[in-house]
């Protein structure tokens, strides 16, 4: 038990005092996740609209992938990546294994699928609603979409937390295309697995803190939003 009140106040410590290292693996993690994140919202928002206004050959087959994707094991995700940015793959020329951007885009697959689907149903919902205006109005489909897109704002910021908090809580993608490189491509998750297991437990308790405050903020934030989007709904 001292063993653990020591971790625990040396973990305390660094938070306090401010650790360089500390500060530099939450700041990669944070450019990271945010910058997939980011990316995630420009790819799956406008395209999970789409899917919920759109009817063509082959949607319910997209929309069943898409839901199925949001499923993905990470540790798989980053060994096809791995293996499209490896020396031998045909990404090769790329030179993008064991860099932050390799890790941006494996959390990019991994997070697009989610903000795509809970677009879509957000978007299907307000359609049942304002579907029957919009054809009066004669709007086209990309002006549908862009109007919704604007309605469903709350539900949106919702689906990017939603987002947000998956990216922060991945580790098996990263730590495999990432390579896991001390001041290079080390993150929260993957420096809490590898201080671990090394037995170097105030560091991985103080990122744990740090990620379980960030995992609060997220969902504190996804509550906050629910009485404005039933507030937005009983306006309409």
């Amino acid at each position: 038990m001292q063993d653990f009140a020591a971790a625990f106040s040396h973990a305390f410590a660094l938070i306090l005092s401010g650790d360089a290292d500390l500060l530099q693996i939450i700041g990669l993690s944070l450019q990271v996740t945010i910058s997939a994140v980011f990316v995630s919202c420009v790819l799956g928002l406008p395209l999970g609209a789409f899917l919920a206004v759109a009817r063509f050959p082959g949607r319910q087959l997209i929309v069943i992938l898409t839901n199925a994707a949001m499923g993905f094991p990470p540790v798989v995700v980053g060994l096809m990546l791995y293996l499209l940015f490896s020396q031998a793959g045909p990404l090769a020329v790329l030179d993008l294994l064991y860099t932050p951007t390799a890790m941006i885009v494996a959390q990019t697959v991994l997070v697009t699928p989610i903000i795509t689907a809970l677009t879509r149903s957000a978007i299907t919902d307000l359609m049942q609603e304002h579907g029957e205006t919009l054809l009066a109005m004669r709007a086209s489909k990309w002006q549908q979409i862009t109007t919704l897109l604007v309605e469903a704002r709350p539900a949106l910021m919702t689906a990017a937390l939603a987002g947000l908090g998956r990216a922060f809580a991945e580790v098996g993608a990263v730590m495999i295309v990432g390579g896991n490189i001390s001041h290079v491509t080390r993150v929260m998750t993957t420096a809490i697995a590898l201080e671990t297991s090394r037995g170097e437990l105030a560091l991985a308790l103080a990122l744990g803190i740090i990620l379980l405050g960030l995992s609060l903020l997220i969902n504190a934030a996804a509550i906050g939003l629910r009485p404005r989007m039933l507030g937005h709904v009983h306006a309409r």
